[in-house]
């Protein structure tokens, strides 16, 4: 029987790969291997594509988000504020800086931050916050910028996952201080290795990003801070922008698949999107009382499926010493205990799909 990967990235690669070659290839013999015009062509065009002002291209989405919180002057004594069901980089981040990450919990139907929940959570240390745009459908904006904006504290996207997805019909990509983006391979909008971006509107920040992760310089040779490597490799910022032609085909293509997943799925809880949001789908997650047992069924009949994520952040050990004890977020627990990603890329065919929504619908209700 035929497998059915959980995604198929060289499929992605063959599809495009004549153009992806050529674009190397002229990088190669360019003999501009730093930055340069590769990556200033993809910063503009990926800043247009999100209705930014701003584009400034780093090596990975947690680099994204570090610099992020640096240029908005984020360091230790400072709080920000954090979903407790994400990737372990949003907290990551955080801690990078010297700040405390403090979680609250997300809606309970959308699994994106609660903005009922933020009011609460803000202390006279808190500088940001940081909601996640979790598996590629949009955190409730409005409400959460609502609340910033009157604390005066900065709104930082962790988009790694929304690509293309759009809030109340605008593309994420514009609406708080900084949004960050991750293009590790398995992205929507995916490199050949770790990449990554901040956009934004706001020019001092693009200025002081741009200057931190150049080594703190805007002249070579002249330091005017501390800063770090992390630049966008102009192989990668050519990958990148051949891909983001096609970046709206693909996130249609997923878009079905989310719609043939929905309208099929008996047997399992799937995804609640609300009427303002049009998410990316970068994952369809379900939910299943008997999780690791549908998964290991799919697996015996060639469905590969993944868990994200199956730890929360505050139980790894990673931030045991932050006294986190298990029960204190219920909700991030019991999503970590559920849900299960079933395949989905724009690569995928309906028949394989077909094969899944059969399997999953006549194994989960036999659990």
């Amino acid at each position: 029987m035929k497998a059915v990967p959980f995604l198929d990235l060289r499929a992605g690669y063959l599809a495009l790969q004549a153009d992806i070659d050529a674009a190397v290839a002229q990088v190669m013999d360019s003999g501009w291997y730093i930055m340069g015009p590769e990556v200033e062509t993809f910063e503009a065009n990926f800043a247009v594509y999100c209705g930014a002002h701003h584009c400034i291209g780093v090596a990975n989405g947690l680099d994204a988000l570090i610099l992020s919180l640096r240029a908005l002057g984020v360091g230790p004594g400072d709080e920000v504020i954090v979903p407790s069901n994400t990737f372990i980089a949003t907290w990551l981040a955080v801690s990078a800086v010297g700040a405390t990450p403090i979680a609250i919990e997300p809606h309970a139907q959308t699994y994106n931050m609660d903005p009922a929940q933020l009011d609460a959570a803000i202390t006279p240390q808190t500088r940001a916050v940081i909601a996640v745009h979790l598996y590629g459908q949009p955190a409730d904006l409005d409400p959460i910028l609502a609340v910033t904006r009157a604390h005066k504290v900065a709104l930082i996207e962790d988009a790694a996952q929304a690509h293309g997805a759009t809030y109340k019909g605008t593309k994420i990509g514009a609406h708080g201080d900084a949004v960050c983006w991750s293009f590790y391979p398995g992205k929507n909008l995916g490199a050949m290795g770790d990449a990554g971006a901040v956009t934004t509107n706001r020019t001092d920040l693009a200025e002081h990003i741009s200057t931190l992760r150049n080594y703190g310089s805007r002249v070579k040779y002249v330091n005017e801070e501390q800063g770090v490597n992390s630049r966008l490799d102009p192989i990668q910022a050519a990958v990148l922008g051949v891909k983001l032609l096609h970046l709206d085909d693909w996130t249609e293509a997923r878009r079905t698949l989310a719609r043939r997943y929905s309208a099929a799925l008996t047997s399992v809880n799937t995804p609640h999107v609300p009427d303002w949001a049009n998410p990316a789908w970068h994952l369809y997650v379900v939910r299943h009382s008997k999780r690791d047992a549908l998964q290991q069924t799919l697996a015996a009949e060639g469905i590969s499926t993944m868990i994200h994520y199956p730890i929360p952040p505050h139980l790894q050990a990673a931030y045991a010493d932050c006294g986190y004890a298990k029960g204190v977020f219920p909700l991030a627990e019991g999503f970590a205990d559920d849900m299960l990603s079933l395949p989905i890329g724009p690569q995928m065919s309906h028949a394989d799909q077909d094969r899944v929504i059969d399997a999953v619908n006549r194994l989960a209700s036999t659990l």
